[in-house]
């Protein structure tokens, strides 16, 4: 199955890491063309490529002041990406509470029995021999 046009939708626009890299940077603060160019590195064409990319899925607004124009993330169009992505935040909690809990477990454990019998589960196992 061929892959969408990143112009297509805001989620293929955000799967480039430089797009991510500069809806970071505009998030708090609207900044010109030179300034993201100069402080993330990166060259004048590339910016603006990737910049029209998140203009043309909705993502940045842009203003214009005499010749510069600013632009700024739009958090509100951004709202989809965030609650869809929520739901994956919301299962590494889950599962980052779930180690240490385990964790507490062995800590207790051998306190009480020693570390050497301290019990374990199947799948605390990785598969590689520690």
């Amino acid at each position: 199955m061929a892959r969408a046009a990143t112009t297509s939708d805001a989620f293929n626009a955000v799967a480039e890491p430089r797009r991510r890299e500069i809806l970071n940077f505009i998030a708090l603060q609207e900044r010109p063309v030179g300034e993201i160019v100069d402080l993330l590195g990166m060259e004048q064409p590339s910016v603006s490529k990737h910049l029209r990319v998140l203009l043309q899925v909705g993502l940045v607004n842009v203003r214009r002041d005499g010749r510069r124009m600013f632009y700024r993330t739009d958090a509100e169009a951004i709202r989809p990406i965030h609650e869809w992505t929520e739901t994956f935040a919301r299962y590494w909690r889950h599962q980052l509470s779930r180690v240490k809990e385990r964790a507490e477990l062995r800590i207790e454990a051998s306190k009480d029995i020693g570390p050497d019998s301290i019990p374990r589960r199947k799948d605390d196992f990785d598969g590689n021999k520690n």
